[in-house]
């Protein structure tokens, strides 16, 4: 049976003036992660919350582990990380995790225990637990809620826009969080604009526009695609093509294109990118910059040839 189920879902704003989903359909295994990705208004928002039982659809069906999305028994294993974080401000952080704690049915024994093991695991130091939550920046915040989503291992996890104000030490922490949640077998719906995390940390992307399924991206999370790298030259010393496409040959890379200063090099995943650089740098090529271009997710939201998106 689906983890999660979606059966031909709409829902409408406005008195049906705005259809914010025209038919979606979706199933999640146990233990899979999905991202949702789309552009703004694609619905996505709406989605999650209809699979939270937060917002009641106008025609379809949810079913969370053979259940309405709001039932009870979903909600003691269920965690979710809005996108809008409202917390009580005047709690320390402490408080609110071991308030959460209770709420979720927690052991009263474990609860000062928990607390203090949940900021720990993500990486906020015992002073910040005692700080006021209004004496927090938007990225200590982001970890607070995250610690709460995770009390009590929950099986399903819903994440929306979760390393949004998140500094690079914090991403690195939240992929590895994410992934211990897969180890774990942990079930997560994950909706971001951060394409690269999404592709790092999912099985399957799911891409929304305009209230439908447009399409759905299979991969292996945590898996290095095939991409672009171009590679910017000094203008005074731009190697020659001969050079460019043996340094390619070298490392397994394919040259695809010389415009002017910059190289464009096809690579199969990070550990080809840095072979390819090593082998630039070796060769006392003069490269300034090189820069990873677009991945397969970014091409979902290129406009149609000869039309508007």
């Amino acid at each position: 049976m689906p983890a999660i189920e979606v059966q031909n879902l709409v829902k409408t704003y406005r008195g049906g003036a705005v259809k914010a989903l025209a038919g979606v359909s979706l199933a999640l295994a146990p233990g899979e992660s999905v991202g949702i990705i789309g552009p703004n208004g694609a619905g996505k928002t709406t989605l999650m919350g209809c699979l939270l039982g937060f917002l009641r659809p106008d025609s379809g069906r949810v079913t969370v582990d053979g259940r309405a999305p709001d039932d009870v028994a979903n909600r003691a294993v269920t965690g979710y990380l809005p996108e809008r974080l409202v917390m009580d401000r005047w709690m320390s952080g402490l408080d609110f995790l071991r308030y959460h704690h209770g709420l979720a049915g927690l052991p009263r024994e474990r609860r000062r225990a928990d607390a203090a093991e949940a900021l720990e695991r993500v990486g906020l130091e015992p002073a910040a637990g005692r700080q006021s939550i209004r004496s927090y920046s938007r990225g200590m915040l982001q970890r607070l809620g995250l610690a709460q989503a995770l009390l009590g291992a929950p099986r399903l996890l819903f994440l929306d826009e979760p390393i949004s104000g998140v500094d690079p030490a914090g991403v690195l922490l939240f992929r590895r969080l994410l992934a211990e949640q897969r180890a774990r077998g942990a079930t997560l719906l994950i909706n971001s604009h951060r394409l690269d995390e999404i592709e790092r940390s999912c099985d399957r992307v799911v891409f929304v526009k305009s209230g439908r399924i447009e399409a759905i991206e299979v991969q292996s999370a945590g898996a290095s695609h095939a991409r672009v790298l171009r590679v910017r030259f000094a203008a005074a010393a731009t190697p020659v093509r001969s050079a460019l496409d043996e340094v390619a040959s070298r490392s397994g890379a394919t040259l695809e294109e010389v415009a002017g200063t910059d190289a464009r090099f096809r690579v199969a995943d990070d550990a080809g990118a840095t072979r390819l650089l090593a082998a630039v740098v070796e060769a006392r090529l003069p490269v300034v910059e090189a820069v990873a271009e677009e991945g397969r997710l970014e091409r979902l939201f290129e406009p149609p040839p000869g039309g508007a998106s």
